[in-house]
């Protein structure tokens, strides 16, 4: 099933959002659409009440509150799209960037990679360098003059 199927239940990576979840809401468009921005409602606001869903555990809500926190109001996550002049377009785009949006918040971060060595880790480099030099030193010969 596509995940942007509109009408049917939202397919992201580990959970399924029930259509019954999501809350469309139509209004006028700016921007293509000539004569009919002005009669069609093609602008689409879709949203999902994360605090009252019982499509996620919660330990996932935690997950999803903590990371989408400035995206949320009130529990509600929503997504407006308007950039298509179709209105089923619009609930489409909507559709996959709430999934898209869900997904990323749900992956677990990449593990920091330090950019450069810590100090202790220098001198413990340096000092390892000079026991090797040390050691060949002492395994030359005396009489190389």
């Amino acid at each position: 099933m596509n995940r942007a199927e509109v009408g049917g239940d939202l397919v992201v990576a580990s959970l399924v959002v029930p259509a019954a979840e999501l809350v469309e809401r139509f209004s006028r468009s700016s921007g293509p659409g000539g004569q009919s921005v002005n009669t069609a409602d093609s602008r689409v606001e879709l949203s999902w009440d994360l605090g009252a869903s019982a499509a996620v555990s919660e330990a996932q809500r935690v997950l999803l509150t903590r990371r989408l926190a400035s995206r949320l109001a009130g529990g509600v996550l929503t997504i407006a799209a308007s950039e298509h002049r179709s209105q089923l377009r619009n609930r489409q785009a909507a559709r996959v960037r709430l999934a898209a949006l869900i997904e990323a918040a749900l992956t677990p971060p990449r593990p920091r990679r330090p950019t450069r060595p810590s100090l202790a880790a220098k001198q413990a480099r340096l000092a390892a360098k000079r026991r090797r030099s040390e050691l060949k030193a002492a395994r030359r010969s005396r009489d190389d003059g």
